[in-house]
């Protein structure tokens, strides 16, 4: 029996669906400017659609985009993680993001909290080992929680630190950054959570690393992570 189109209650077409969550989570965009965008290509919504489809479409085509990406990442040979955290402001009150990082740039887990000590760590340490199994080497900076998780899971061989090898890390909150200050903040620590797991999952799948590849080859690639995009959600 086919699986039910997710799309099969709304009047829009899936493709304007998909283009409205492409802009507003890959691009520092607002939902106002998303929605002028489409204004400019004869769509007419309110910004508070491009809100409603984000919220119910985001995080089941970043889950559709990490199910095909966890496999591969798995078998990865010499896999090796950058483990950082941001502070994030919500409300006035200083909130903790979590990222793990590997070593192709590719964000694997965020993880939201209140605290940065080692229950903090060691939660955030589990949720991404679950779901992505063991890395050979851990790079992390000289935060305590780090060293005292990876004990309480007989996992402290595994950890690195030093000067400058945590750049991969530090260098892929950028993008997450841009969006915090588009999106003028974040309100709650769940919104925080959501959007930096769909944002992860979206930023990998379109982040070709285009100094990498030759001109032609980026083309290439660009165009099939963006036919890849189209088909997501399709019955």
């Amino acid at each position: 029996m086919p699986k039910p189109s997710p799309f099969r209650y709304f009047k829009t077409s899936p493709e304007i669906i998909r283009l409205a969550v492409m802009l507003y989570i890959r691009f520092p965009l607002s939902l106002r400017n998303v929605e002028g965008l489409l204004h400019e290509r004869g769509i007419e919504i309110s910004h508070e659609t491009v809100r409603f489809w984000w919220n119910r479409f985001g995080p089941m085509f970043a889950a559709e985009i990490r199910r095909r990406r966890v496999e591969r990442m798995r078998s990865s040979q010499h896999w090796r993680w950058h483990l950082d955290e941001i502070f994030v402001k919500i409300n006035g009150e200083l909130h903790y993001l979590w990222r793990a990082v590997d070593h192709e740039g590719e964000v694997l887990e965020s993880f939201a909290t209140k605290r940065r000590d080692r229950k903090a760590a060691l939660k955030f340490l589990k949720k991404a080992m679950r779901r992505h199994g063991s890395p050979e080497v851990m790079v992390t900076d000289r935060l305590r929680s780090y060293g005292a998780a990876l004990r309480t899971i007989g996992a402290s061989d595994l950890q690195e630190t030093g000067r400058y090898l945590n750049n991969r890390a530090e260098n892929s909150h950028q993008p997450l950054r841009r969006r915090e200050r588009a999106m003028q903040r974040f309100r709650r620590m769940r919104t925080l959570q959501t959007f930096a797991a769909v944002h992860s999952s979206v930023n990998n799948h379109f982040n070709q690393e285009r100094h990498l590849y030759s001109r032609d080859n980026f083309k290439q690639n660009r165009a099939v992570a963006l036919a890849e995009w189209r088909q997501l959600g399709a019955a």
